[in-house]
């Protein structure tokens, strides 16, 4: 696999093309973006309210490739996501049996690095035989057999929540975990992508040899993310009792092909929520905030945003600022204030280290409409002291 690609110089018909911004970011965000869409077949870019430096593209950064693809936009963590679904239990039923529960999910579900599930969990997935050769990705099956189910750790999650209704609703947020990273960084490498965040994007055309590998593995890893997701949210079920009479299911990291403007193109979310008009998403706040389901609509600011919204509030801290800047006091007392109990969670995931949905939604406003409003008794995450390599 090649070590190093030269860059070609951008051709002159995608070196003009429109940046939609909603919202204000810091400076070396929208210079992240630029410089993004300063290489390759850039047809149109979007950069979320919710948006922040993230490696190689911002998080919360929309770009729109005409015959390619771009594997650091991406990212290490294919196929990141939320999946929600509402149970027909009302929150009343199970308000006093909430703290075990979640202690019950905590014990249940593995959170954690490079962790295995102990319950086997069987996917015709792993039987897919050609989906494993055409990735390249066969020597990683039955580690990504053991993996699935898991969660990880930083931002990624097991919410439960009660809508306006009253009724619980489970919220999940993770990836293609072990699989995903291992993926990306095979075909980083391949592509002669460079560490680091300002650095050139690594971009395959996709009818290359190279091109349709790596999609094979973003679609492979895409699945396993479905997969895995869907394990969690049921084994939670389980736990809660009660049928799921909703769901709703999205990646927010990933590359997807649609039409837009009349043209066919790839359309590179990282860390942003598919929106066309009537997609359903949801969209999670902090572990002490309300979380939204949201719907796309149609009009011009929508079409102008690649039909893409947020993933999530954005954070105000980096991870190591907010360790530093703030306290598990501080983190107890929202969350008491708020009825959240939480199971594992670190500083760097405090709510005090978001954004505020409620104003960040209001910067795509015309774009989407709130459906549901969730609003979080219990969460589990990975507990203090944990990093990730899985996850973006």
């Amino acid at each position: 696999m090649a070590a190093d690609i030269a860059i070609a110089p951008q051709r002159v018909q995608y070196s003009d093309s429109p940046l939609k911004v909603f919202g204000n970011h810091d400076a070396a965000t929208i210079a992240q973006m630029r410089n993004c869409m300063s290489v390759g077949n850039v047809v149109a870019g979007v950069v979320c309210g919710d948006a922040h430096l993230g490696y190689a593209q911002p998080v919360g950064g929309v770009i729109a490739y005409e015959k390619q693809i771009s594997i650091s936009g991406v990212g290490f963590d294919i196929g990141c996501g939320n999946m929600a679904v509402r149970l027909d239990t009302p929150f009343a039923a199970i308000k006093d049996r909430v703290g075990a529960i979640i202690k019950d999910v905590a014990r249940v579900i593995s959170f954690g690095v490079g962790r295995s599930n102990e319950e086997r969990v069987e996917h015709d997935l792993f039987d897919d035989a050609d989906a494993w050769r055409e990735s390249d990705m066969e020597t990683y099956r039955q580690k990504a057999v053991a993996q699935l189910g898991t969660v990880g750790s930083g931002n990624h999650y097991v919410d439960l929540m009660r809508d306006e209704d009253g009724l619980v609703w489970i919220g999940v947020h993770f990836g293609s975990r072990g699989l995903g990273h291992t993926s990306a960084t095979r075909y980083l490498k391949a592509a002669g992508g460079k560490d680091g965040m300002n650095v050139p994007p690594a971009l395959v055309d996709e009818d290359s040899e190279l091109g349709r590998r790596y999609i094979a593995a973003m679609e492979l890893a895409g699945r396993y993310a479905y997969a895995g997701r869907e394990w969690v949210v049921e084994r939670v079920r389980q736990i809660i009792g009660g049928a799921v009479t909703d769901t709703v299911h999205n990646h927010h990291n990933y590359a997807w092909r649609e039409t837009h403007g009349g043209r066919d193109l790839w359309v590179v979310r990282k860390g942003a929520t598919p929106a066309w008009p009537g997609q359903r998403g949801f969209v999670g706040g902090s572990m002490g905030d309300d979380a939204v389901i949201v719907e796309g609509i149609d009009s011009p600011a929508a079409r102008a945003s690649l039909h893409s919204t947020i993933h999530g509030a954005g954070r105000l801290f980096g991870r190591k600022q907010a360790k530093r800047t703030l306290t598990r006091s501080q983190m107890d007392a929202w969350l008491r204030e708020r009825g959240v109990q939480l199971a594992g969670g670190d500083l760097d995931e405090s709510p005090m280290a978001y954004r505020r949905l409620p104003d960040v939604l209001a910067q795509h406003a015309g774009t989407i409409r709130v459906l549901h409003t969730l609003r979080p008794f219990a969460v589990a995450m990975a507990g203090e002291g944990e990093f990730d390599p899985f996850k973006d």
